[in-house]
């Protein structure tokens, strides 16, 4: 099989804390695994994102005193969703879920290390201009095509997939291998968001 090296496949966040029994679990967030695992046999490159919060995050709810879980606050570089502790670095709810794949990974870029920044996006942290350096490990080798899969379509996905748009790389987004948290009509937001910026959304 001929596989293009200008194409790359990239997965995100399918990690325990967004799986069922996670921490912010996604609904029938681990029924995608297998097809990503199979997904991966027809990519030369592939990318595995992973939220990496320290404990002390100001995005988790518990570091903002009478702060509810999926309330708004206002933060330096915009409104924050403030949610329950995930993905705290070093947890078992951080790692990845155990069936997927890991080993064909280029590279696993960890994101949201910053306690006082958000980080969605493979790309950018919430502030959309502190890089993560992943364009410039894309460029450097040659890649131009950009296969979005994981969790969640409304949050990771869809920034990932719209700030990989505006860098100017071919953007398509597998949706039958991804999962939504759709909080208040969010997964309908990210669709207009993805289809206004010119990603390919395949069903």
């Amino acid at each position: 099989m001929d596989i293009s090296t200008h194409d790359a496949l990239v997965v995100i966040d399918v990690q325990n804390d967004f799986c069922p029994g996670g921490a912010l679990a996604v609904s029938s967030g681990d029924a995608i695994i297998e097809k990503i695992n199979l997904m991966q046999q027809s990519f030369s490159r592939i990318v595995l994102t992973q939220d990496w919060h320290p404990a002390d995050h100001r995005s988790f709810a518990s570091n903002h005193p009478d702060a509810a879980p999926y309330s708004s606050i206002k933060m330096p570089y915009g409104d924050q969703i403030l949610w329950p502790d995930h993905c705290v670095q070093g947890t078992l709810g951080a790692a990845f879920h155990k069936e997927l794949e890991t080993n064909r990974a280029d590279i696993i870029l960890r994101k949201g290390n910053n306690r006082d920044i958000d980080s969605y996006s493979a790309f950018f942290e919430n502030d959309h201009h502190t890089s993560t350096g992943l364009e410039g490990y894309l460029r450097e080798r040659g890649v131009s095509s950009l296969t979005f899969v994981g969790l969640a379509t409304d949050f990771c996905v869809r920034y990932s997939a719209v700030d990989a748009a505006k860098l100017g790389f071919d953007v398509s987004v597998d949706l039958s291998a991804c999962r939504a948290i759709d909080l208040d009509g969010s997964l309908d937001q990210a669709m207009n968001d993805m289809r206004g910026h010119g990603v390919q959304l395949q069903a």
